[in-house]
């Protein structure tokens, strides 16, 4: 998953490899210096009657609006988002630990159960918001590809948490704020500086430390789970997964405000499903789990995921990107706790310098995109 704010992103990977983008309530340019859309104060009493949607306000009808004379502005509660993304982290990190202790049931399959979770959620939005289901003639096929690519991202991360260690896989996916800046260096243009290069090398020695190639390492590697093979397998997958999710952050950017957030979700969802429906006859895995316990787990994955993307949206509609994607690191400490709790797999000495590595790099990754936003908007308001 991956955090985006007023241009700026902090790419941040979680269960499910979705994208966070901008909520809806932030597209009326609120909050983003262009002037308020309430009353003049003079308005007449006939036109002041008039129900109006003020755009600061996140809709509330004028004059009950921060800007209207004599209205005291809510104080907001200091902290909030932080804790918001503190539980959606949480939330996360269970949801992959559900994950985990599904047996007998293939990774696309749980994917394309999220999916349809992602479609009854985003489906009333759509038509709440009178969005259509294809989007504008000359968005959609930046949409077929952010659906692709985000929906790739989405089934290569749920087969990296089931064949390798739990933290090990979060950790990977940490790295998705690097590969980001990495790629709008090279598609978008954007400033790519000896900073954002030393934050690439850190985030490669992380994976290396926990891939442990035995090149590298030689033939007696420990602390894995299961056997290497699948070891190395998944830190492709989670590696693919967490380019393909940077992949969608840059489309997002090209794509820009012109399309409703729940329009580029429901092609996320959409897509994702065929492509997983379509996955699983070719490779003969359809199948209800035969455990109840696994059903139920099926389910919770849905609700969880679903409920820790709500939070990570609500913490970026009142807390800047750069401070969010820090506090989401929380997401490997959740991880780390969780693994050694309830799936009794102590991490080894090189994932924890791993995560050190990764955990450095998309923080300062993160810093600097923040102080960069900082200071743009300074020289805005000057």
């Amino acid at each position: 998953m991956v955090l985006c704010q007023s241009g700026e992103a902090a790419a941040v990977s979680a269960s499910g490899g979705e994208e966070t983008e901008v909520p809806p309530s932030r597209e009326d340019g609120a909050g983003t210096g262009q002037p308020c859309l309430c009353p003049a104060a003079g308005m007449e009493a006939a036109g002041a009657e008039e129900r109006r949607v003020c755009g600061c306000c996140s809709g509330l009808p004028w004059p009950r609006c921060c800007k209207a004379p004599g209205t005291k502005k809510k104080a907001s509660c200091p902290g909030l988002g932080l804790f918001y993304t503190v539980l959606s982290a949480f939330l996360f990190s269970v949801a992959s630990l559900f994950l985990k202790k599904i047996e007998d049931v293939h990774s696309v399959e749980v994917s394309a159960f999220r999916c349809v979770f992602q479609m009854a959620f985003v489906l009333p939005g759509l038509i709440y918001y009178k969005t259509g289901f294809l989007g504008p003639k000359g968005k959609r096929i930046f949409l077929f590809f952010r659906g692709l690519l985000g929906s790739t991202a989405m089934i290569l991360l749920y087969y990296a948490f089931q064949v390798m260690p739990l933290a090990d896989a979060t950790v990977i996916t940490f790295s998705s704020p690097v590969f980001t800046s990495l790629l709008a260096w090279i598609f978008l243009k954007e400033k790519y500086s000896v900073w954002d290069l030393l934050f690439t090398l850190f985030a490669i020695t992380g994976v290396i430390l926990i891939a442990r190639p035995p090149f590298l390492f030689g033939s007696n590697v420990t602390g894995i789970e299961g056997s290497y093979t699948d070891h190395v397998k998944g830190t492709i997958a989670a590696i693919t997964s967490t380019v393909s999710g940077a992949s969608t952050i840059i489309i997002i950017r090209k794509v820009g405000k012109s399309v409703h957030y729940f329009l580029s979700i429901w092609y996320y969802a959409v897509i994702g499903l065929i492509g997983c429906v379509i996955a699983l006859f070719v490779m003969n895995e359809w199948s209800l789990p035969s455990c109840g316990r696994d059903r139920v787990f099926l389910i919770l994955i849905g609700l969880l995921g679903l409920g820790g993307q709500i939070f990570l949206t609500k913490a970026l509609q009142i807390e800047k990107a750069g401070p969010v994607a820090i506090m989401k690191t929380m997401d490997v400490v959740f991880a780390f706790i969780l693994q050694i709790l309830f799936l009794n797999h102590l991490p080894t000495w090189w994932t924890v310098g791993g995560a050190l590595c990764v955990v450095a790099s998309s923080s300062g990754t993160a810093i600097r995109k923040w102080q960069q936003s900082l200071k743009k908007s300074k020289q805005n308001k000057i």
